[in-house]
């Protein structure tokens, strides 16, 4: 799994000192990158084979994961636009979100709820943020007039990632405490 890190580590550098320095990869160099990549990945599932249950299952998603991730910015490092970054980080939003939803079959109840409800309140965050970093550049050739609407349009996402998480941690309680956790979930995120 250590290679797969550095791996990964290496394309996320070389993608960064491209987009910095406007060098533009060329298509033998990327075709190194992805055959790379792809080894890295059948590498690191076998080095999960040994491996039983979830364990197994988690250690195949954090290997599919970023392979997905490398591959996304090794795409935006070979043809850089603003929605190959944009792509890029909604793949790694993607993959952070089902290595952590895979992380939740280890629990049980309520805290399995909590875990998931959490995962995906991650996953929407950050698509609301990739949004975000996209519409305002896209905005900014425009007008400036957008980006305000995109900003209250991703904190009202995150405001109901937020609540959902909150309301799942209330269903545990009973009665009275489960009515002051509504209540107070309620007043944070701006639901009454």
């Amino acid at each position: 799994m250590k290679t797969l890190t550095l791996v990964a580590a290496a394309v996320g550098l070389a993608f960064s000192f491209g987009a910095c320095a406007g060098s533009v990869m060329t298509k033998a160099a990327y075709d190194e990158s992805r055959t790379n990549i792809d080894a890295q990945y059948k590498a690191a599932k076998a080095e999960c084979e040994p491996l039983k249950g979830n364990a197994q299952d988690i250690c195949e998603a954090k290997a599919k994961a970023t392979k997905s991730i490398a591959r996304a910015e090794l795409k935006a490092s070979y043809k850089p636009s603003r929605h190959a970054i944009y792509d890029a980080r909604m793949a790694k939003a993607d993959a952070d979100y089902s290595v952590a939803h895979e992380m939740c079959d280890d629990k049980a109840g309520n805290d399995k709820d909590v875990c998931a409800k959490e995962a995906k309140a991650a996953r929407t965050t950050a698509h609301a943020d990739a949004k975000v970093q996209l519409k305002t550049a896209e905005a900014k050739a425009n007008a400036r007039t957008e980006i305000t609407t995109v900003r209250q349009s991703a904190a009202a996402d995150k405001r109901d990632a937020g609540y959902a998480v909150a309301k799942e941690k209330c269903d545990s309680l009973q009665d009275a405490a489960k009515s002051a956790c509504m209540s107070e979930a309620k007043s944070q995120y701006g639901k009454l």
